[in-house]
């Protein structure tokens, strides 16, 4: 083969070339030193999206994102653990397991994202508590792995360079949906982390980048069979994303509501996934024999107050306030326009548009249009109403927290129409874990 070049690479791509091995390498590498201009990383991501990769050639180009910067080692005695989602509206799963999991045994150092297309950020939620830092060099991130058990940070500069500017990049080209770029994306930071143990959750439905059980599946599958080649104990779960799962959308909303969990104020779909995702991730490691035993220490860890403990460590020792968990209510922004979105008719609540709701939140200023778009952490949607609900007319279906009249009132036009309330039920309720993988 002869020598990989930027042109020839893109050739290839256009062309419906097979890739192989030494592309992806060469691919990872200009990314991470610049040899890739930044078209030409979007040419390449589209490129991908358009034609996707082997199962070889996706291994090659995971392990070559993981490897275009450094891998930690713990060096603890207790099992380095982690969980991902793929990305859904409402989902702050990540606040409430990661300290969880540091009160059952647990070392817990997840790298994170922002918000990518109509979903949000567990990032972009964390930076939502006054003076948290989220971007932290390795030594701070190894003392607050040291104090709390577990810490919520972004990828340095010296962790998975590639992915960091291809995620950039997919965000702006309407290239996010990919397997083969999802896939090498979530486990290179994963897998730079030095992590024994990862559980996944892929989310499907409206509110999901998979639509669909198959896209799901196969994606499920593709992670999996990915980082179990890469030397990471891995397993997943297959979730509903037909509706939000938390009853709010929005940055410092969803803090709320994972505070809400932590404090034992608040059980449903939120408080149920973590405590299975938590199980199974505990199973595969010392820490549990089985995922019942290990739900079970997850679910004792949060009633009993542990994991908000972990959580109000972690968050002073990231720089916000020492005594949050006590007075988060205090602490979070609130937006300055507060409004009901009321619903015309009586009926029942039988579909959700929940790329819609996210995309309505985006547009709130609580995402990004542009990779330099600067995040409003207050606005929202909060009070979202459930799948299957009976509603009379004149009662909410959200309310909308904004910045502006105008921009309010917007998002209820979206809400009202992604809301779909019929006279007759209609609907069969989905289950919240749908299938698991591995």
């Amino acid at each position: 083969m002869s020598e990989v070049t930027a042109r020839s690479l893109l050739a290839r791509l256009r062309h419906g070339v097979e890739l192989e091995a030494a592309d992806v390498q060469w691919a990872a590498a200009g990314l991470a030193d610049g040899r890739l201009s930044d078209a030409q990383a979007g040419a390449f991501a589209m490129g991908i999206c358009l034609n996707g990769l082997t199962k070889p050639t996706r291994v090659a180009l995971t392990l070559a994102m993981r490897d275009s910067g450094q891998v930690l080692s713990w060096g603890v005695d207790g099992p380095v653990l982690d969980k991902h989602s793929t990305g859904g509206i409402g989902d702050c799963v990540s606040l409430v397991l990661a300290p969880a999991l540091a009160a059952c045994g647990a070392v817990v150092p997840m790298i994170s994202g922002r918000g990518l297309g109509h979903t949000g950020g567990t990032l972009d939620k964390l930076e939502a508590i006054p003076g948290l830092a989220t971007r932290l060099d390795e030594s701070r991130f190894r003392d607050v792995v040291g104090q709390a058990g577990c810490a919520i940070v972004s990828a340095t500069s010296d962790i998975a360079p590639a992915d960091k500017r291809l995620y950039a990049v997919r965000d702006v080209t309407s290239t996010v949906d990919s397997l083969d770029l999802i896939t090498a994306s979530i486990l290179s930071k994963k897998l730079a982390a030095g992590l024994h143990g990862l559980v996944l959750d892929v989310k499907t439905g409206s509110g999901a980048f998979m639509k669909d059980m198959a896209s799901a599946r196969a994606l499920a599958t593709a992670l999996v069979e990915t980082a179990n080649a890469a030397g990471c104990k891995t397993t997943a779960v297959i979730s509903d994303m037909n509706q939000p799962l938390a009853p709010s959308v929005g940055n410092a909303l969803e803090v709320a509501e994972a505070m809400r969990v932590l404090a034992g104020e608040a059980q449903g779909a939120l408080f149920d996934i973590s405590v299975a995702l938590g199980g199974q991730l505990l199973a595969g490691s010392e820490l549990a024999t089985d995922a019942q035993e290990g739900s079970r220490r997850i679910e004792a860890a949060i009633q009993d107050g542990r994991a908000a403990e972990r959580f109000g460590r972690m968050i002073a020792a990231m720089g916000g306030p020492v005594r949050f968990v006590e007075n988060w209510g205090r602490f979070l922004p609130e937006a300055p326009v507060i409004c009901e979105v009321k619903a015309t008719e009586a009926g029942y609540v039988t579909a959700i548009d929940g790329e819609a709701l996210g995309l309505a939140v985006v547009r709130l200023g609580g995402g990004r249009m542009v990779e330099t778009d600067k995040i409003n952490p207050a606005v929202g949607l909060g009070e979202v109403v459930r799948l299957g609900a009976k509603v009379a007319a004149g009662q909410p279906l959200a309310v909308v927290h904004a910045a502006r009249s105008d921009a309010a009132d917007q998002a209820a036009a979206i809400v009202r129409s992604a809301v779909t309330v019929r006279p007759e039920m209609g609907v069969q309720v989905p289950d919240l874990i749908l299938e698991r993988v591995g």
